[in-house]
């Protein structure tokens, strides 16, 4: 298709690399005369309508993320049935051919490109849009592969959805790409934000160690072991990792997404702490500057921005000392109170007292009659002890 002119404006060169599902080529944008790269879609899927609708839906919504750690998408046309999308040329590397390339790197060089990566991710779930496919081979790389030389940007964001809806991926691909997939994905539930941390903490544990934390032949292969199993922190394989860096990377790798940074943004604010020696296991994104769940559904206007900020670590709070718990409050009772409870008390004791003579007078020789009448005249407390010292009398 070399020197081919699509849409009259794009001419095509030289292939720049191809998939199942399109062929991507370094082209001329007539108009501007400036370099770009054309993204050719398969012919087999040319002949989809609903594919196609959905691909043109795709590139619209991509076309209006504008960031600098994000492949900018210019344009898309279709030219004697070929669809097409015209992206930024980026003059660099892809994370696979990096690993492929030079192996693992080194601590610093994974954290630049995994914050970078994180600000890009962040902003498009800002903007409603989930990439559902972060690997290797979906980050560019420019520049030298050191930090402050080089720039991350993510390509083929909502590529991987129309591949899910069609299912039309590669077997090999589809079990290249399952080791990146996060388990509620495998499970089938909607991909989140949190989606995306999981894939792009393979990516990171990949340049760290020069493996993957899970693999299998299959995607139930997969599942099985990403349900059963927890993998080894990347320190395991690489002694220069700082312990909290594996940390961080390893947090993004937890397969229950409320453990998980919850954002892209969170991640990014790890991986720097990490390397900063701080341990993130001990916090639950609680600084956050926005919980996912809150991100827009629906794309908006989007324009330029900068890097994320990163909040501030907080101490952890002190612990709250004992309180002992207030005593309880005793009212003063009036004086009629007191009076009142006097009399009521001298009419039980009295009753009392009547009950108990009858039960005296039933029960005792003729003596008791006599002295029963002798208790009429004694005071309260006479009574009282006369009481009882006869019931103890009676019960021995």
């Amino acid at each position: 298709m070399s020197n081919t002119v699509l849409g009259e404006r794009y001419e095509l060169h030289d292939k720049l690399g191809s998939g199942g599902m399109s062929n991507v080529y370094r082209a001329t944008d007539r108009i501007l005369e400036r370099s770009v790269a054309v993204k050719v879609l398969a012919e087999h899927l040319s002949d989809d309508d609903r594919f196609v609708a959905r691909f043109r839906r795709e590139a619209l919504a991509v076309a209006k993320l504008i960031h600098p750690n994000i492949v900018q998408v210019y344009d898309t046309g279709v030219d004697s049935g070929r669809h097409f999308i015209v992206m930024e040329l980026v003059e660099g590397r892809s994370g696979a051919q990096i690993l492929k390339g030079d192996g693992i790197l080194d601590p610093e060089t994974t954290v630049e490109i995994g914050v970078q990566a994180c600000a890009g991710l962040e902003y498009a779930h800002r903007h409603g849009i989930i990439h559902r496919d972060v690997k290797p081979g979906n980050l560019m790389i420019i520049g030298e592969s050191r930090p402050g030389e080089m720039t991350c940007k993510l390509t083929d964001f909502g590529i991987a959805r129309l591949a899910e809806q069609t299912r039309i991926t590669q077997v090999g691909s589809v079990v290249g790409t399952a080791a990146y997939l996060a388990p509620e994905q495998v499970r089938g539930e909607e991909a989140t934000p949190a989606t995306d941390v999981y894939a792009l903490g393979v990516v990171l544990y990949q340049f760290l160690t020069g493996r993957l934390p899970y693999e299998g032949s299959s995607l139930a292969e997969l599942a099985v072991r990403q349900q059963n199993e927890k993998p080894l922190p990347p320190t395991t394989y690489n002694s220069d990792v700082p312990e909290t860096v594996s940390a961080s990377v390893m947090r993004a790798l937890e397969g229950n997404p409320e453990i998980r940074f919850h954002t892209a943004g969170a991640f990014a604010d790890g991986l720097e702490r990490g390397l900063r020696g701080e341990d993130v296991t001990l916090t639950l994104d609680e600084d956050e500057p926005q919980d996912a769940a809150t991100y827009p559904l629906a794309e908006t206007a989007t324009r330029p921005l900068e890097r994320t900020a990163r909040t501030a670590h907080r101490p952890a709070p002190a612990p709250a000392r004992y309180t002992p718990p207030p005593r309880p409050v005793v009212k003063k009772r009036s004086f009629m109170g007191r009076v009142g409870r006097f009399l009521l008390g001298l009419i039980v004791m009295i009753l009392i007292a009547g009950v108990v003579a009858g039960a005296v007078i039933a029960l005792t020789d003729r003596a008791a009659s006599v002295k029963v009448k002798e208790w009429a005249g004694q005071s309260v407390d006479d009574l009282s002890n006369e009481i009882k010292q006869t019931l103890r009398d009676n019960t021995q």
